[in-house]
């Protein structure tokens, strides 16, 4: 027995890596389904960051439905053991991927959705409910009905806040033409916004140490450029690692060139600083406060983390962990107080089950608030999900994700050597020593969804946040 009810396809929201992954998995079961991105081309989300490195080389980052599907079109896989940049993910995979005869026809852009629920019910009346379509509602007044609803939208356009309550600083708003997404291309693309002018970083993961390097570097070229790094924490030993100590190479050696960074006073590290307001100062720059104390920059990067957006789905019926944001029984795996991404259990359907039955959030936006998801992980809960929907629910049940202890990572790679064979670090042998003072380079993030999961530095490699 499947899991769809109703009329109408199955529908995946987003156009991501997991969500084309489910749209594959679908295609082979034979599924009805239609794809709706919100963006004005596929993996919309991917493309904001396509400067920035994967931390998976290429082995880990596709999918095996979308594989299959790829090489019936003649697709030739890049070498496996590369790290792709975004830009990469999109253009060797994804892209080709949405042109394969399965998927072609299948695909809506501009198709932004703001409310999902059931046709003629609201969260709660229950009588008659599970034989009820879903009715989504797009942002242009469009509906679509439904049989069933894998959510893969993913966590990028939800940014945490920068107030240190969980809340809005008091006038952050008023500031937000002064606030920076996370992992802008300071390199590139956003260098003007940048060079020769004074930037803070608020956050203590590893996409605020990329962003740092990148400015460091961007500092050596460019005179008058200012940076400041702005965190809540009094003790900076998690973000800085253990150095040559660390339990992976190439993550110690990222924190070992902020700390550098740091300690050379090219970046003013501002700590124990709880945003509780934000304005505009006589200068027409960024004041943030922090009680008594004041950071002022020209622009100032979130890069605090994302949250999903549960309110689209607000009259379905969920089962959401107070905590963590995602599904109750998945929260004790993933939660990062815990769990690596490399730690992180295998779960598929029964994981990700709300009461509300025929509706699934995979990817970044089933971990809720944890850091701790890889792509490897989002393909496995799309293949899980969909042979549910399908009605085969031994394949369902049989989750098969093998991740090493400590993640998915290769540090030799992460230092330019992208062979791949000789590659180490957590996926294969011990890695040799390696130096900790290499070119500034550009950054690398461990997955996507609809959204960026862990950021690090291309040089120095890490796991999840």
């Amino acid at each position: 027995m499947s899991e769809q009810s109703g009329a109408g396809p199955v529908v995946v929201i987003g156009a991501g890596p997991v969500g084309l992954a489910a749209a594959a998995h679908l295609a082979e079961q034979g599924v009805d389904f239609l794809v709706l991105e919100s963006g004005p081309g596929v993996a919309a989300a991917v493309e904001e960051w396509r400067h920035v490195k994967l931390f998976s080389p290429w082995r880990y980052d596709i999918d095996s439905a979308a594989r299959r599907l790829l090489e019936q079109a003649g697709w030739v896989e890049p070498d496996l053991g590369r790290l792709p940049t975004g830009g990469d993910l999109i253009d060797s995979y994804l892209e080709p991927l949405t042109k394969t005869p399965e998927l072609n026809d299948r695909i809506r852009y501009d198709a932004q959705v703001v409310a999902v629920t059931r046709v003629g019910f609201d969260r709660v009346r229950t009588a008659g409910r599970e034989q009820a379509p879903f009715l989504i509602r797009l942002a242009d007044g469009g509906e679509i009905l439904a049989s069933a609803v894998v959510d893969a939208a993913g966590t990028w356009r939800r940014p945490n806040v920068l107030g240190g309550s969980g809340i809005p600083a008091r006038g952050e708003a008023e500031v937000a033409d002064g606030i920076v997404h996370a992992l802008p291309d300071v390199l590139g693309r956003d260098r003007e916004q940048h060079a020769g002018r004074r930037t803070a970083v608020v956050g203590a993961g590893h996409s605020a140490a990329t962003t740092l390097l990148d400015l460091g570097a961007l500092a050596e070229e460019v005179a008058g450029t200012e940076i400041v790094w702005v965190v809540r924490g009094a003790d900076q030993a998690r973000t800085y690692g253990g150095g040559d100590a660390d339990e992976l190479p190439a993550r110690g050696a990222l924190g070992s060139r902020l700390k550098k960074l740091v300690q050379s006073g090219r970046v003013e590290l501002v700590s124990g600083f709880r945003i509780d307001a934000a304005a505009r100062n006589a200068d027409g720059r960024v004041e943030l406060a922090a009680g008594e104390r004041r950071v002022v920059a020209d622009a100032v990067v979130n890069s605090t983390g994302f949250r999903p957006d549960h309110d689209m789905v607000g009259e379905l019926r969920l089962d959401l962990d107070s905590i963590m944001g995602s599904t109750r029984a998945l929260a004790p795996l993933i939660d990062p107080n815990l769990h690596s991404c490399g730690t992180v259990p295998p779960h598929g359907v029964d994981e990700l089950a709300h009461p509300e039955p025929g509706y699934y959030a995979i990817g970044a936006k089933s971990y809720g608030r944890a850091p701790t998801f890889l792509l490897a992980t989002g393909y496995e809960q799309a293949r899980s999900v969909v042979a549910a929907l399908a009605g085969d629910w031994k394949a369902a049940r049989d989750v098969q994700l093998e991740l090493p202890e400590t993640g998915v990572c290769s540090s030799n790679l992460a230092y330019g050597d992208s062979s791949g064979e000789t590659a180490g670090g957590c996926c294969g042998p011990a890695p040799q020593a390696v130096e900790i003072s290499p070119p500034a380079g550009r950054g690398l993030a461990t997955g996507i969804s609809g959204g960026l999961l862990t950021v690090i530095d291309e040089k120095p490699a890490g796991c999840c946040g």
